[in-house]
């Protein structure tokens, strides 16, 4: 029995089941995906590096930006405060009469009676 096991096992050993081609294009295809994926990874995280320092300095110009509205706001709170009637006035302004268009309504609506 022993000397039996010990001829199947040599047969297996010397059985080629996996051409030696098929070992050659199993371990290209798997080289190039690797490296297919490792050229997707450095560019999807160069991307992302590049959106971080693109939002950084956008978020640097909003702060700039910021202090100008600010500035702004300031100052048509100041000049806002100098406006009156006299001044207005000065510049050639006039109050006019004011007149409003008006329609005749079209009379009541009638509600059904289960209707709200």
């Amino acid at each position: 029995m022993k000397d039996i096991s010990i001829k199947i096992n040599n047969q297996i050993r010397n059985v080629n089941i996996i051409n030696y081609n098929v070992e050659k294009i199993f371990l290209r295809a798997i080289i190039f995906s690797f490296g297919a994926l490792a050229i997707f990874y450095v560019l999807i995280l160069g991307n992302m590096v590049w959106n971080i320092v693109e939002r950084r300095s956008l978020e640097r110009e909003v702060a700039t930006i910021g202090s100008a509205v600010h500035e702004l706001e300031l100052t048509y709170l100041s000049q806002s405060m100098n406006i009156d009637l006299i001044f207005s006035k000065n510049l050639g302004f006039t109050e006019t009469d004011t007149k409003f268009a008006t329609r005749k309504s079209l009379g009541s609506v009638k509600l059904a009676k289960n209707e709200i």
